[in-house]
């Protein structure tokens, strides 16, 4: 393991003191006008649309993306990078669709629509949930990965790490949404910077080991000794099908993962709920255009290191246990680079897990401030005790955090792996109850009771059927492949998909039928013109999908 030396230390500190001292003339500037709920909570109608759109990235890139993300691109190659550009197009979806239906019902929080949607009980229910899964899965696994991710390149004592970063993500949460928003944006442009350094200099290494030179040279002797690792559609015989499942990417469940994150996800819907829609609207575009960026910084120097290990660099260095892990990759390429840039990477990485634990944390305290707190122990708060109780939040949830996350076995999981295995249980069921509820007067609160719960036991059944039925019948449509020992398993992205399609014609079957007996759900109040898009966001939006389609033709 090596250690960080004295100048890139230095860089790094450069790096925290712009962001704390930013951070805290923005709450100084602009704070100390109104300290109110909404105010502290959303910023409402103090972040701009390149605040918003900084934001939003800012909280999504962490070090499960940094550290996992690489290591798949090690594993898999760019296919992995649909995560990241099937994003882009699932937010310019959620700008039109999703957002203005929040904006013109007054939604603050999640459990606050699916209260005026449906009722109380289905939205304690769920705030009580996403308060456990934020603190329990979200929280430490950002916390924990980002610091095994820190401890591997600077040899810093691990739990120093995780009180250090939690200690740096508390100052700036306790500014709330205006600090977090606008220091994003800094932390934004530390991210994309040390990131894409990272990546010029892992291309440019590529190159040297083959005689060349240049980032460009890298990157086409990378096509040509890795060229299995420039699809992004796997076929069936391919060995990650299972974790990519072909078509699946385009058409089946990556959408529904895409949209519930994106659109049903109080962490992310947030840095938009406090704006007005043309504003959010551009905010959420700009994010769309960052994301396309994103695999340059995440994927590429995974399938450099997997060239650089073919070729003898560091083949010590990967193994762990007796055995290559990938997600070794991007810590690994971090301990090669040179003095000072090797500080700014750090910084980079740094940068994308304080933006996402602080974010996170908000998230928490909004939840649990405005949605059980306020609701149950003490309907009568003032604002100015709301917000003192959201900060107690922040500390609390965060301190739980670091106690509990070295002992949630994380590491063994891996940073994608541990995060999906668990939502994505309950995304599916999640999204129905959502998107009916969005678009169909109809949708019943026990129809939304069903798709949570009954949604999750759907996803278990599935995972573990298998097991006890022989699905070979399923693999000639691709929606089952044989795993070993005869056992034909359903891709998990496939199961996602099908168990959302379960959800939608199960919650359908039970509104008709209560319809029929005369119950009539609150609906919410839409109007077809709020989906109508200025001239420029489509203009945009038309670049970004012309981009994608170019990217899916060329690495097909």
């Amino acid at each position: 393991m090596q250690v960080l030396a004295r100048q890139d230390y230095i860089v790094f500190l450069i790096y925290f003191l712009i962001v704390a001292l930013y951070g805290w003339w923005v709450y100084r500037r602009k704070q100390s006008a109104a300290t109110g709920v909404k105010d502290y909570f959303l910023a409402e109608g103090s972040l701009t649309w390149w605040a918003i759109g900084a934001s939003l990235i800012a909280s999504n890139i962490s070090a499960e993306q940094f550290i996992g993300m690489s290591g798949s691109g090690f594993k898999m190659g760019l296919a992995i990078a649909s995560y990241e550009w099937m994003s882009a197009l699932t937010l310019i979806v959620v700008a039109v669709f999703f957002i203005p239906v929040y904006l013109k019902n007054k939604i603050y929080t999640m459990p606050q629509f699916l209260s005026r949607r449906y009722n109380d009980t289905v939205s304690m229910i769920m705030a009580v949930f996403w308060l456990l899964l934020y603190v329990v899965v979200n929280l430490t696994s950002i916390l924990y990965l980002g610091a095994l991710a820190i401890n591997s390149i600077s040899g810093i004592n691990l739990h120093q790490c995780m009180l250090g970063l939690a200690f740096f993500a508390i100052v700036i949460a306790l500014g709330g949404m205006k600090v977090i928003g606008y220091t994003d944006v800094i932390q934004v442009f530390f991210l994309m910077l040390g990131g894409l350094v990272t990546t010029y200099l892992a291309l440019s290494l590529v190159a040297e080991q083959e005689g060349g030179s240049g980032v460009f040279q890298g990157f086409t002797m990378m096509t040509t000794k890795a060229g299995d690792h420039f699809h992004m559609i796997f076929d069936k015989d391919n060995p990650n099908y299972m974790d990519l499942p072909g078509l699946s990417v385009l058409l089946g469940g990556l959408w529904i993962a895409n949209l519930n994150y994106w659109g049903c996800n109080q962490y992310i819907t947030q840095r938009a709920l406090g704006a007005d829609l043309r504003t959010a609207r551009n905010g959420i575009l700009f994010a769309a255009f960052l994301k396309l960026l994103m695999p340059l910084i995440v994927v590429l120097p995974g399938i450099a290191a997997y060239v650089l290990y073919n070729q003898d660099v560091f083949q010590t260095q990967m193994m762990q246990g007796g055995e290559v892990n990938p997600d070794r990759a991007y810590p690994v390429l971090l301990n090669l680079l040179p003095t000072g840039l090797k500080g700014l990477s750090f910084a980079a990485l740094t940068a994308a897990v304080v933006a996402s634990l602080a974010g996170k944390i908000n998230s928490i305290a909004t939840i649990f401030t405005l949605d059980i707190y306020k609701k149950v122990m003490r309907p009568d708060a003032t604002e100015k005790h709301m917000v003192w109780i959201g900060k107690l939040t922040v500390v609390a949830g965060m301190l739980i955090a670091v106690v509990i996350a070295p002992h949630l076995g994380i590491d063994k999981k891996g940073g994608f792996q541990y995060i999906q295995e668990y939502t994505g249980f309950v995304s599916p069921g999640i999204f129905a109850m959502f998107i009916l509820g969005f678009f169909w007067k109809k949708t019943t609160a026990n129809a939304a009771l069903f798709a949570t719960i009954g949604g999750f036991i759907l996803s278990v059944c599935l995972k573990f059927l298998p097991l006890v039925v022989n699905l070979s019948f399923l693999a000639p449509l691709g929606f089952s492949k044989d795993v070993g020992g005869g056992v034909y398993e359903i891709p998990f992205l496939d199961r996602m998909a099908i168990v959302f399609l379960l959800c939608v014609g199960v919650m359908y079957i039970m509104s008709v039928r209560a319809h029929r007996r005369g119950e009539q759900p609150q609906g919410l109040e839409v109007d077809k013109r709020m989906f109508r898009p200025t001239p420029g966001f489509i203009a945009g939006s038309l670049i970004i999908c012309g981009i994608l389609v170019a990217l899916y033709t060329v690495f097909w």
